[in-house]
């Protein structure tokens, strides 16, 4: 904990950034890409891997897993897949680092199989909920328990799992994507339901593997004992990173900034839909052929536009979830209200993203008020401060974003974590103009 909470940023106010630049491969697709590697048969490999820490604690995790793995690259992975029964037991608790995805993912893959295992991270995942996974696991037939809802979690082996139709009460990737992962091992056909749209990565690349999957409207469906073929998989970069600087152009690109490269999966990109409400000035160019099912990729052009304040629609929440901590600084630039609700979710991630995002808001002298499920933030002047990020890469990251419209130098502390996400981060910040520096 003593590095996490040393780092720091230091951010001058810069009015400009433009020029081109392309983001790190996608963490969503990186984490899955080798889980589903690791269970198939044959070699996969992956192009455009994200060599951050999250996901290359899921690719240790493998490894302790019996998977065996070898890295050419930094960005290119091969997977020699250990098939559908071929995975063993850990000598040790698997440590997921601050990575979210991979523990709740590896509760899925790991509830049907013959060992027992245990899931540990640090101290961030240690406090994050557990339970919206493990209870519909053990509706499945899996044995696990969680500490007060919480990690450490065990999954005890050699459980029979069969088919669950389950509809989510929240809509909730990674819930959606634990429960796919162990219908693989279940006997039957399972079927999901989402109250809203998620992210569709896993279904996206299941089918990539040779997995028939059923979608009927909001319905997700798949047979028990698939068996995975190895595939390549070409990451495309991560539109959650591009985030901050979508954002950063619509503040401050006068002459243009683009972003090569993107993933605009549709259940993610509801962020870009925010700011055009906004009045954003956003262009997304489609790069052409993507086999069917892939991942759609773009490059993405942004210039600075005057923004208006808005009412979030609640049904864009889920596609912009991980992307409001920057979307809040947009609001805090824009003119008039804007007001989020229906967010919830923000509460329990990597922070309270809700209250954090509040209090470093406040601290910059903007005003905001915290609901139960969402802000309210009068768009206005900002002036400089100092950020408690609360160890959150995205909150970090965001209020970096926040010195291209502060008066005064912007201090971020505790930021080591954006390397969770990351990596590379400030060097790219700079590059296209802004005046961050890295700090003991």
């Amino acid at each position: 904990m003593s590095r996490a909470t040393s780092a720091r940023y230091l951010l001058r106010p810069a009015q400009r950034v433009q020029g081109e630049l392309s983001v790190p491969g996608d963490k969503s697709i990186s984490h899955r890409a080798l889980m589903l590697g690791g269970i198939a048969e044959g070699r996969s490999d992956i192009d455009g891997f994200l060599a951050s820490e999250d996901c290359l604690a899921t690719l240790s995790a493998l490894r302790a897993l019996g998977v065996r793995i070898e890295r050419p690259s930094e960005t290119r992975v091969q997977v020699y897949g250990a098939g559908s029964e071929g995975l063993r037991a850990a000598a040790l608790a698997l440590d997921m680092g601050n990575a979210g995805t991979a523990i709740r993912l590896f509760m899925g893959l790991l509830a049907g199989q013959r060992f027992d295992s245990a899931l540990v991270g640090d101290a961030s995942l240690m406090r994050r909920p557990m339970e919206r996974v493990a209870q519909p696991l053990r509706a499945m037939g899996a044995r696990i328990q969680t500490h007060e809802g919480r990690p450490p979690v065990q999954i005890r082996g050699g459980s029979a799992l069969h088919a669950i139709d389950y509809t989510m009460p929240m809509a909730s990737a990674q819930v959606k994507s634990a429960l796919l992962l162990a219908a693989l091992f279940a006997q039957g056909r399972s079927s999901v339901t989402e109250p809203a749209p998620t992210r569709d990565h896993t279904e996206r690349m299941l089918g990539s593997f040779g997995v028939a999957l059923v979608r009927d409207a909001a319905r997700v469906s798949l047979e028990g004992g698939a068996r995975l073929q190895a595939c390549h998989i070409e990451v495309p970069g991560d539109f959650s990173s591009a985030a901050f600087f979508i954002v950063a152009g619509c503040l401050a690109a006068s002459a243009g900034l683009t972003l090569r490269g993107v993933g605009v999966n549709p259940t993610r990109t509801g962020l870009l839909e925010l700011l055009r409400l906004m009045g954003a000035d956003i262009r997304v160019e489609p790069r052409a052929g993507a086999a069917e099912g892939a991942e759609p990729i773009a490059d993405i052009h942004v210039r600075a536009a005057a923004l208006q304040g808005i009412r979030v629609p609640e049904h864009l929440v889920p596609l912009a979830i991980d992307e409001f901590p920057v979307f809040f600084i947009a609001a805090a630039a824009a003119r008039g209200q804007t007001l989020v609700t229906g967010a919830a979710e923000l509460r329990v991630k990597e922070s309270d993203r809700l209250a954090v995002m509040a209090e470093g808001l406040r601290s910059l002298g903007v005003e905001c008020e915290l609901l139960a499920d969402g802000l309210r933030i009068q768009g206005g002047t900002l002036r400089g401060g100092r950020i408690d990020s609360h160890g959150d890469h995205r909150i970090a990251m965001a209020f970096a974003i926040a010195s291209l419209i502060a008066h005064e130098s912007i201090e971020i502390e505790d930021v080591a974590n954006v390397a969770t996400s990351f990596p590379g981060f400030p060097a790219l910040a700079r590059s296209v103009g802004l005046a961050l520096q890295e700090q003991p």
